[in-house]
């Protein structure tokens, strides 16, 4: 049915877990228009684990579990992960085929937050601004080619966001934490000017428009 669409998300880190649903449900709704988007519960490993092949089959075989439900609604398994410097023109295809072996008909993408889940949010610095502060800083135009990721975002975290401890080696206390302010910054970012200055955004958003169409892939 067009405008409808079931989603199993895999994810590598909590704060993809927890706000995976935020996104899609915005992009569908808001910035594609669709009718009605169900994500269900992501499933969350390492980004070992999925690089694996046995370990995104595994990771596929649960999300097809899932889909298992009486629906006429379409159903699509997304992959998303950060690309950490990987060329994601040449890694994600493969992920796509490795998938597809676990079951032909079902419908798969794969989408690598390029460099980072972050970078997206330096591609919308500007709509965030109530948890950044930018200063004088004129947020890139192409803030993949730059690299910019966690570090940026860290940086110009707010001095009234309450500070929070990420724990990861060789990182000092910061006032960003994913699990609090990727879900936060994911509801409020400005979605089509992330769109319009992230290639690997517009590739999710391009992914989600096929299954939007009425002749888009279905499971």
């Amino acid at each position: 049915m067009r405008g409808r669409l079931r989603v199993a998300p895999i994810v590598e880190g909590h704060g993809e877990f927890l706000c995976v649903g935020i996104l899609l449900r915005r992009l569908w709704n808001e910035l594609l228009g669709g009718e009605y988007i169900e994500v269900l519960k992501p499933i969350r490993h390492h980004q070992g684990t999925l690089l694996q092949p046995e370990g995104l089959r595994r990771a596929v075989r649960l999300a097809l579990k899932l889909l298992d439900t009486p629906s006429d609604d379409p159903a699509l398994i997304l992959l998303l992960i950060d690309s950490e410097g990987e060329c994601p023109a040449a890694l994600g295809p493969r992920l796509v085929s490795i998938a597809a072996e676990v079951d032909t008909r079902a419908d798969v993408a794969c989408v690598l937050a390029h460099v980072m889940y972050e970078t997206w949010f330096v591609a919308a610095a500007e709509s965030l601004t109530k948890y950044l502060d930018l200063g004088r800083d004129t947020p890139p135009d192409d803030p993949e080619r730059a690299g910019l990721g966690w570090s940026w975002i860290a940086g110009r975290m707010r001095q009234d966001v309450p500070p929070k401890t990420v724990h990861q080696p060789a990182m000092k206390e910061t006032r960003y934490a994913k699990t609090v302010h990727q879900p936060a910054m994911t509801s409020v970012m400005d979605l089509a000017a992330c769109r319009s200055r992230s290639p690997s955004f517009d590739k999710l958003c391009r992914e989600l428009e096929k299954r939007l169409a009425p002749s888009g892939p279905r499971q």
